[in-house]
């Protein structure tokens, strides 16, 4: 069992150990595959049996977790299938959401998420915090065009997606914040052209390419170092 999940100091509710258990798979502390018992967790978190058990439940529901009979769950195990499933879901809904939204999306809302990109290129910055921070810079892009729902699925895929990478990453290249930082801004400029086909073929294009990144990390190929969520 790994000592790298964070104590909860007080009793938790739910939400702050799904939070924290999400943050640990996402991460790779806890690996694809590892077994632990219920109580451990908790004993760890400093909480009751209860939260846990239900914080499981909705790892589950996110496909992070497999329960199993008694007080146990696993780590989901990493799979080539459930990687083309979360690229299909992302490659059908994101150009187009994308299509939409470039008509919509202010030029001050650009010029802020342009200053973010920026801000991933420091190299004071881990690629654990980088990838924090970019998950929502991919929310902030298509909100102008998502519902409510839309943005449930993708917050959805984008947790199982970051998994593979992030796991597939293992430790940080020196380049990749610059390399990140690039895609981001070239993202940026597409949608500032206001062209619908462009900006969907630019993002499925970037989805293309870190599947592949993904791909072969995880059949362990020594190519596989320019990951990206």
């Amino acid at each position: 069992m790994t000592s790298s999940i964070k104590p909860i100091e007080s009793r938790s509710v739910t939400e702050q150990v799904t939070n924290e258990l999400r943050r640990s798979i996402v991460a790779g502390d806890l690996a694809p595959g590892s077994t632990f018992s219920l109580r451990s967790i908790a004993d760890q978190l400093h909480v009751s049996f209860i939260p846990v058990r239900e914080a499981l439940r909705n790892l589950e529901g996110e496909g992070l977790v497999i329960t199993r009979p008694g007080r146990s769950a696993q780590v989901t195990p990493l799979d080539l299938e459930d990687l083309r499933a979360i690229y299909r879901l992302r490659g059908n809904l994101e150009p187009a959401l994308a299509r939409e939204s470039c008509l919509v999306i202010t030029d001050a809302e650009l010029d802020r998420l342009h200053e973010q990109a920026v801000e991933y290129g420091k190299t004071h910055h881990s690629i654990h915090t980088v990838f924090e921070a970019h998950h929502a810079f991919h929310a902030e892009i298509l909100a102008p065009a998502a519902t409510s729902w839309d943005l449930r699925v993708l917050n959805s895929v984008w947790r199982a997606a970051e998994r593979y990478i992030r796991i597939g990453f293992g430790k940080q290249n020196p380049g990749e914040n610059t390399r990140i930082k690039g895609e981001h801004e070239r993202l940026i400029e597409v949608f500032r052209g206001r062209d619908p086909d462009a900006v969907a073929a630019a993002v499925l294009s970037h989805l293309k390419e870190n599947e592949q990144s993904a791909r072969l990390a995880l059949v362990d190929e020594p190519r596989a170092v320019a990951l990206e969520f």
